[in-house]
């Protein structure tokens, strides 16, 4: 299948509780009065698109071009169209723009949200654009969480950076560098740990992890990356909120939208938050992460 084939097929569950729900408010040749706009408005927010872009989307709809009714192919293409408006302002691929190298990517995020087998995705797509990568397994924290990133680099043909369970991270993102810097490495991706129960500990691990890199390389890391589980709808927005203020993140990657009837959460946050979201996932293969693209979400997201 295409890409946007595999998008459509990820995001079904989270089209039939848009689609199904807008199809059935369709008013064909009836005006679509005040009432029907708010039961349109309850479910774009029942579908986790949030309350603001409901709003939009609301008003839009009032339009008088829309006086003698819509069917249900005009309802979705208003209902994408907006959602694409919202979505464009912050569609944005990781680019490698570091110099000196490396370019640092620290990639956050809470356990299970997908964190390790993304940043192996994203390995493999800097490869691919012959890029040399390096990965550091900086969650030191879960001795899984460094096995994991050791099989995944060695599937992938790229070094990795690791030490022992309950090993320094700030110290081992900072050797991390330095051997990326002597070897001449283009991308130089850092797990990190994801215990949000202990706020206050992770952010005082963050804060060094950044002060130790700077060291070497003042400018880094040149981006901070949140990776989000679509499965956990709302939760996604205060994970956002927590992360922004403890780790300083710069853009999000949104994962697991094959599993979820709420893959519209991602709207909800384009629109909050304004942060650039470089990629998603709808499945497990290496080729199911791929760079986000505004028009075919939106799209994909109605049934379109």
């Amino acid at each position: 299948m295409s890409w946007l084939d595999r998008l459509k097929t990820g995001l079904t569950r989270s089209t039939a509780k848009l689609g199904d729900s807008l199809a059935g408010l369709a008013t064909g040749n009836v005006p679509l009065d005040d009432a029907r706009l708010d039961e349109i408005e309850e479910a774009l927010i029942g579908a986790d698109l949030g309350p603001a872009v409901a709003g939009r989307i609301r008003a839009r709809l009032a339009d008088a071009k829309f006086a003698r009714g819509i069917d249900a192919p005009g309802l979705k293409a208003a209902v994408a169209a907006e959602v694409t408006a919202v979505m464009a302002a912050v569609a944005k691929p990781l680019a490698v723009t570091a110099f000196p190298r490396p370019h640092v990517i620290l990639v956050v995020g809470v356990n299970g949200s997908g964190k390790t087998t993304t940043i192996a995705k994203l390995a493999r797509r800097f490869t691919e654009q012959d890029y040399t990568v390096m990965l550091a397994a900086g969650d030191t924290f879960r001795a899984a969480a460094i096995a994991q990133l050791k099989i995944w680099a060695e599937r992938i043909g790229v070094p990795v950076v690791s030490g022992e369970q309950g090993a320094d991270a700030p110290g081992l993102a900072f050797e991390a560098v330095k051997a990326a810097r002597e070897a001449g490495t283009d991308v130089l991706i850092i797990d990190t740990a994801g215990r949000l129960q202990n706020k206050a500990g992770l952010m005082d691990e963050l804060a060094k992890m950044r002060r130790v890199i700077q060291k070497l390389s003042p400018a880094a890391p040149h981006d901070t990356v949140l990776v989000l589980d679509a499965t956990t709808g709302q939760n996604a927005l205060n994970q956002i909120e927590v992360f922004r203020d403890v780790a300083k993140i710069t853009g999000l990657v949104m994962t697991k939208l094959d599993g979820s009837a709420r893959g519209g959460v991602l709207v909800a946050a384009a629109e909050k938050f304004n942060l650039p979201i470089h990629a998603i996932g709808v499945g497990e293969g290496m080729d199911d992460l791929r760079p986000f693209e505004a028009a075919d979400f939106g799209a994909a997201l109605v049934g379109n």
